[in-house]
């Protein structure tokens, strides 16, 4: 089975949820950054909603003034199911950077 290797952004994300992607087969998240691009520490939530629950992945975590938050790295790996929708908000408008790679199991 081949990959496909995909890469989803998101940049001024703010105080309404954004939707970074929603999976349409079985993908895996490979990455997750924010970056606070203010000049005053924020708060960011970065969550998966399933169709009826928001998980979160990392809730109200504080990101300093221009720096980053990882909040996937070191091998980390989360798999998502078709409809599954990845999101991420902050407690100030338009303070988020965002970058999500991801890996795709396609047929051949």
């Amino acid at each position: 089975m081949a990959q496909n290797f995909r890469r989803y952004t998101s940049n001024d994300v703010g105080t309404g949820a954004a939707t970074i992607f929603t999976a349409d087969s079985f993908d895996t998240v490979v990455g997750i950054s924010l970056a606070n691009i203010t000049t005053s520490t924020v708060e960011a939530s970065v969550y998966i909603n399933d169709g009826s629950n928001d998980i979160y992945l990392v809730k109200d975590a504080p990101i300093a003034a221009g720096g980053s938050l990882q909040v996937l790295d070191g091998g980390a790996k989360f798999v998502v199911h078709s409809g599954d929708a990845l999101k991420v908000i902050s407690d100030t408008a338009s303070s988020l950077d965002v970058w999500v790679s991801a890996v795709d199991a396609i047929s051949t």
